[in-house]
C-alpha cells in the first residue's frame, strides 16, 4: 500500500462509505476517515478494516484540519438531509474546501449536483441540488493543484426508504408523481458506486482533465421503467400522475421533490451536459455501473 493518504468525509454514510470501499479495494492509498464518534459500531468496523479514524465534525470546521493535514487527496461531501446542514450546506461546503486547501491537500474531489435554479432561470428551486452546486466555484478558486467534481445519481436505495412504494388513493401500491411517467429523464444508480468513480479519479492523476465532472449513472429511466422492472420481479406496482398542487400536500418536503421532478423533465437529473459527464465517468470505470434491473434483482426481488 502506498504512503499517500486519502481523507474521506461521510465514511459511515452512503457516498463516503462507497468511497472507502473502493479505495481499500484498490490498495493504492491509506484511508483516513472523519468520524463524529469513533466508538460506534460503524466506526469500529472501519478501524478493523485498516482505516485511520480521526474524530471530527464538519459543523465544527476547526476539528476538520487534522483530518486533512498531510493528506494527498480529500473526498468532500455534505448531507443536505441532516437538519443541522440543511440551511447552510453551501457555507459548510465552502468552509471544508478552504480548510483542505489551507493544509496543502493536492487533489480535492467535491460531491456536487447541478444548480437547478440557475439552469432554469429561477423557475425551479431545488435546494439539495443548488446548495451543493454553489460550492463548485469555491473549489475552482481555491488553488488545489488538482480538483474533480463527482455527481451522484438518484439513489436506487431511495426505493427502500424515503421513496419506497406506498398505498395509492385509488388502490394498490406504487408512486404518485407530479410529472410524466413516460419521460425517461431520471439518472439513477447505486449510491455505493460513487466510490468507484472517486477512487478512479484519484488514481488517474494528471490523465484526467483538471476540473472534470464525473456523473455516476446506472441508467436513465422513466417511472414506467421502474414499475415495469419491479413488476417483472413479482411486485404489483403502479404509478399515477397527480397535479402539482395536490402533490405538494402529500407529505412534508413534497414541494422540493415536485420541483426536482419538473426540473428533470426539462433538463434531466444531471442537466444539459449529462452525456459527456456520464461518458467521462464510464471511461474511468471500465466495469461500468449497475443498472436498475440487476440492482433490483438483489435488493427488491419478490420472486
Amino acid at each position: 500500500m502506498a504512503d499517500q493518504v486519502i481523507a474521506v468525509l461521510g465514511a459511515t454514510g452512503a457516498q463516503g462509505g462507497g468511497v472507502v470501499d473502493a479505495l481499500l479495494k484498490g490498495g493504492r492509498y491509506r484511508v483516513r476517515a472523519a468520524v463524529r464518534n469513533p466508538v460506534t459500531d460503524a466506526a469500529r468496523l472501519l478501524a478493523k478494516r485498516g482505516v485511520e479514524l480521526v474524530k471530527a465534525d464538519i459543523l465544527d470546521i476547526g476539528s476538520v484540519g487534522p483530518v486533512f493535514k498531510g493528506a494527498y487527496g480529500v473526498f468532500l461531501v455534505t448531507n443536505f438531509w441532516d437538519p443541522a446542514q440543511m440551511r447552510s450546506e453551501t457555507a459548510i461546503g465552502t468552509a471544508l474546501v478552504k480548510a483542505a486547501h489551507a493544509v496543502g491537500v493536492y487533489h480535492a474531489i467535491w460531491s456536487t449536483l447541478p444548480d437547478c435554479e440557475k439552469l432554469s432561470g429561477g423557475r425551479f428551486k431545488v435546494p439539495h441540488f443548488s446548495g451543493k452546486a454553489r460550492v463548485d466555484a469555491a473549489v475552482e478558486a481555491a488553488g488545489f493543484p488538482r480538483y474533480t467534481f463527482v455527481q451522484a445519481p438518484m439513489y436506487f436505495q431511495n426505493f427502500l426508504n424515503r421513496m419506497r412504494p406506498e398505498p395509492l388513493p385509488s388502490g394498490g401500491r406504487g408512486w404518485a408523481v407530479p410529472g410524466d411517467p413516460v419521460a425517461r429523464v431520471i439518472h439513477a444508480g447505486d449510491v455505493n458506486e460513487v466510490g468507484r468513480a472517486v477512487a478512479a479519479a484519484f488514481a488517474a492523476g494528471d490523465k484526467l482533465s483538471n476540473g472534470s465532472y464525473l456523473d455516476v449513472c446506472g441508467g436513465t429511466y422513466s417511472w414506467n421503467d421502474f414499475v415495469d422492472t419491479l413488476n417483472a420481479l413479482g411486485h404489483e406496482i403502479r404509478v399515477v400522475r397527480v397535479p402539482a398542487d395536490a402533490y405538494d400536500k402529500l407529505f412534508e418536503g413534497a414541494h422540493e421533490l415536485r420541483e426536482w421532478y419538473q426540473y428533470c423533465e426539462q433538463y434531466t437529473h444531471f442537466g444539459p451536459e449529462c452525456e459527456k459527464r456520464i461518458a467521462a465517468a464510464r471511461a474511468l470505470v471500465p466495469a461500468g455501473f449497475t443498472g436498475f434491473a440487476d440492482w433490483a434483482k438483489v435488493h427488491m426481488n419478490q420472486g
